[in-house]
């Protein structure tokens, strides 16, 4: 017990904390990772990755920013996406040889040229295909590696759209899944309009004992427990609310501890974090491209800025490493107070 929640398992995988950070792509990649561990994520899940660049991958600067993994970096999942049961079950083992300790199926991405190549929340549709992904999949790998499927709550409203659901996740289940994670959203909604913790305490309802992880609308702590209080799901999985904010865990720790929410981080704390960030971008990106990949990063650490619209404008002018440092020690030399996060 982490205060008054339970440990997280994912089949034989121990998680510590239930609160987890959840694949994002383009984020979610090995330093942020590795910071969201610094500030007590117990999972993290890499971002979505192909099947067959998986398989295709080599051992060189591309296996090292996708494929990397750590000793510090444990437990963590690699998550995948594809739509041939076979392709997919090759890409697991690779994934499970590279070091990732479970392989999370995504069958809930609704990007449009994600779902006209039938991959991600396109399979929602197609339960028959969904399951024979989730059978080859769990057929390939050891008994110890949990196999784990990310859904949403459908691709629309109709009843249709339900019934696929429910087929695709209790099949999900029936065929050796350890968890399966949901998005309170349909994939006809994408990011707009709110999730539906109801449905999410309905799914769990209908699961029993079995792991379900809850997903959507997590911009704070207090929001991570509030949505295992009210739906009953085993624990939470944060995306877009850790971007930028990896601190969230942190404070959902303190939280569950019966402890007051810690104040939003210092500038000087702030500055350290994403110190770091850069320099573990920069470790496995080199100089030029971890410029590219921390600027975005820089956008999303500024709302925690008390002045968040003229530091994110400084971060979005940065082109070269000089003017990064100078961006630190203009709006991040004093120790002044952080702001907490904002719901999106």
């Amino acid at each position: 017990m982490t205060g008054n929640l339970p440990q997280l398992r994912l089949g034989p995988l121990a998680v510590d904390f239930p609160v987890v950070l959840a694949a994002m792509a383009g984020y979610t990649d090995w330093p942020t990772r590795r910071i969201a561990r610094n500030m007590g994520a117990g999972y993290t899940v890499s971002e979505a990755l192909l099947d067959r660049f998986v398989v295709n991958v080599t051992k060189g600067k591309k296996a090292r920013r996708f494929l990397r993994v750590t000793g510090e970096d444990h437990p963590v999942g690699a998550q995948l996406m594809g739509h041939a049961a076979d392709e997919l079950a090759a890409a697991a083992g690779k994934l499970v040889e590279a070091g990732f300790d479970a392989v999370d199926l995504n069958f809930g991405c609704p990007v449009r040229k994600v779902l006209s190549k039938c991959r991600g929340g396109h399979l929602l549709s197609d339960p028959e295909r969904a399951l024979k992904i989730v059978a080859g999949v769990r057929d390939a790998l050891p008994p110890k590696v949990p196999v784990t499927v990310k859904m949403r709550r459908g691709t629309d409203e109709s009843d249709r759209s339900r019934e696929d659901f429910f087929t695709v996740f209790d099949g999900a289940f029936a065929l050796g899944a350890a968890a399966v994670t949901v998005h309170g959203r349909t994939v006809r909604q994408r990011y707009e309009g709110p999730s539906s913790w109801a449905f999410l305490r309905e799914v769990k309802e209908h699961a029993g004992d079995r792991t379900v992880l809850g997903s959507g609308d997590l911009f704070t702590a207090q929001d991570c427990l509030d949505m295992i209080a009210q739906t009953g799901v085993d624990g939470v999985t944060v995306a877009r609310g850790a971007i930028g904010n990896p601190w969230i865990v942190r404070e959902a720790r303190a939280l569950a501890a019966g402890r007051p929410l810690p104040p939003p981080p210092s500038l000087l704390e702030q500055r350290e974090v994403i110190a770091e960030h850069y320099r573990l971008a920069e470790e496995i990106y080199g100089p030029a491209r971890s410029l590219t990949v921390m600027r975005k990063l820089g956008i999303k650490y500024s709302r925690m800025h008390p002045q968040a619209q003229e530091v994110r404008d400084a971060f979005v002018a940065v082109r070269d490493p000089n003017q990064w440092q100078k961006v630190l020690d203009r709006w991040y030399s004093e120790d002044l107070p952080g702001r907490g996060p904002k719901a999106e």
